[in-house]
């Protein structure tokens, strides 16, 4: 008599559990994420990439129903803010939003304590950051194009002053490189930061500038600065007018800082691929793209897979020109 009974009772615990596995699965599928979502800026607020990291950030928050905090981590050019996502749990709750400057500084500093190749997973790219070349009209009353700016520079036979946002600054080596293309030399007057660097080219202390489009466009709007190349493959509309680096005698060439989203190496494949989502939705919201043009950037999302590539490319490309030049930051 008890055998029926014991039947139907591992009948029915059976059919329990079948129910119940199709449930639990989703709920697993489902627990990315289930707390507070944390992206580390390694810059100081208010820069390009702090301004695009909280837009970016907001609208995640918003399609992955958590919330997405912004924290700011500066020094070393990143170096600090990425070490110490490095060695944070590989669990998609901590992200960096990698920018140029960071990607090259283990190449600047010397104790910088992270691989870029090893120690990251990419999510996917975020925005472009376009530089431009900028002279004060004053200082450079007849250099209007890229050409005449190198008629000047050897002209004063390598006595012409160019300045950057700071030694190793994306702008320092952009025209580091510009330089042994051309075949002319300028002399590199480095400042701490792109604010006070263009203060002074306004001011004519120092003739001319590699600078990012964010800082510079203002000024060249008011006339204070002339715009003359943009280092971008194509024009951009900010200032339409001015020709690429490539259309003016140097094809092929290349320099754009650029941002992307990063997580510490071993994040589990599918958290990945949902935070790289988030970031592609979110970049394709046109009030995002609005604002990220109005601050200066535009969002240009690629694949994982696709910024894996561009950071391995854009690390060797610049790692040539910090060892070729003999550059570092400390």
């Amino acid at each position: 008599m008890s055998k029926p009974a014991f039947r139907g009772t591992v009948r029915r615990s059976l059919l329990a559990l079948a129910l119940a596995l199709p449930a639990g699965l989703a709920f697993a599928q489902q627990a990315f994420p289930s707390k507070m979502i944390k992206i580390v800026v390694p810059f100081p607020p208010g820069g390009p990439t702090d301004v695009a990291t909280r837009l970016i950030g907001e609208k995640m928050g918003q399609q992955l129903r958590q919330t997405v905090v912004v924290e700011n981590r500066a020094g070393a050019s990143g170096a600090i803010a990425a070490a110490a996502v490095a060695k944070s749990p590989a669990d998609g709750y901590t992200l960096m939003m990698l920018a140029t400057p960071t990607l090259l500084a283990p190449h600047l500093y010397r104790n910088a304590s992270y691989d870029m190749l090893r120690d990251f997973a990419p999510i996917g790219t975020a925005y472009d950051l376009p530089i431009v070349v900028v002279v004060n009209p004053q200082s450079l009353p007849g250099v209007n194009n890229l050409q005449q700016m190198i008629e000047a520079a050897r002209a004063e036979k390598g006595r012409l002053n160019y300045t950057s946002s700071g030694k190793g600054s994306f702008g320092h080596l952009t025209m580091e490189s510009l330089k042994s293309l051309g075949k002319f030399e300028m002399e590199h007057v480095p400042y701490k930061g792109g604010a006070p660097a263009i203060t002074d080219v306004i001011g004519g202390q120092v003739p001319l500038m590699y600078s990012d489009m964010v800082a510079a466009l203002p000024h060249i709007q008011s006339g204070k600065l002339r715009a003359i190349a943009v280092g971008s493959p194509q024009r951009v509309p900010f200032t339409p007018d001015v020709r690429t680096i490539s259309e003016q005698g140097f094809p092929g060439f290349d320099a754009v800082s650029w941002g992307g989203l990063v997580v510490p190496a071993g994040t589990p494949k599918d958290v990945v691929a949902r935070l790289s989502d988030s970031l592609k939705q979110a970049l394709a919201d046109a009030t995002v793209q609005e604002k990220l043009k109005a601050a200066g950037t535009f969002a240009a999302y690629q694949t994982p897979e696709q910024m894996g590539e561009r950071i391995r490319r854009d690390y060797e490309k610049w790692g040539k020109v910090i060892r070729d030049k003999n550059i570092a930051a400390d």
